[in-house]
């Protein structure tokens, strides 16, 4: 199973996060995020990630310009849509040659069928918890509710995960399996600032068992 190290700010702990070789690492270019990235970050030092990570683009509710001028800056190699994007702009966003990460927040009245129209213009799916905001909220949803879920397309399983939780007997037997494990604020010890160790267990538990 891979895994999604997200809301990285801070460039010494990107250098020492990059280091533990996650699959993905993600960078938040949403400016009411405590974990908001641009202005912390440079070209050059995504540039030195090992070529192994691929480097994600975090958007809410952004103009497919802007997006499109972000990964050009900074050569992101994903775009994860955590806002209220459309299918239209998924394929907007797909023709301009862009792979395609699109977030919904899970609650109990979550509809599996609200997805369907976005199918034909994503790569993935994520599913994070609803909750006051975006992402980060640091609280985990009803894995039960997975259940629901009878697409083909790979998703990130996201909201509140933690090393506790990523050991339980009910992630084992989520189905579902999901593609990759997306951790942000549960292995953290301030917003944008990663506990290296923990992640490090992680990574090394969850490759254990792939």
């Amino acid at each position: 199973m891979k895994v999604k190290v997200c809301g990285m700010r801070e460039p010494a702990n990107i250098r020492q996060v990059a280091a533990l070789q996650p699959d993905f690492m993600g960078f938040i270019f949403y400016d009411k995020s405590s974990r908001f990235a641009d202005s912390s970050i440079t070209p050059e030092l995504l540039a030195e990630l090992p070529a192994g990570i691929k480097k994600i683009g975090v958007f809410v509710n952004e103009s497919t310009d802007a997006i499109l001028a972000t990964v050009q800056k900074y050569n992101l190699d994903l775009v994860q849509l955590h806002g209220h994007e459309t299918p239209r702009q998924c394929q907007e966003l797909k023709e301009a040659g862009l792979s395609i990460i699109k977030a919904f927040s899970v609650d109990d009245s979550f509809a599996f069928e609200s997805m369907l129209l976005y199918e034909r213009h994503c790569d993935y799916f994520l599913f994070d918890t609803r909750g006051r905001h975006y992402g980060g909220n640091g609280v985990t949803f009803d894995w039960e509710l997975l259940k629901g879920y009878l697409s083909d397309k790979p998703y990130f399983l996201s909201g509140g995960l933690t090393l506790g939780n990523l050991q339980t007997e009910a992630f084992e037997k989520l189905r579902p399996k999901p593609f990759a494990v997306d951790v942000n604020s549960g292995f953290e010890q301030e917003p944008g600032l990663k506990k290296v160790e923990d992640l490090k267990r992680l990574i090394s538990q969850l490759r254990i068992k792939s």
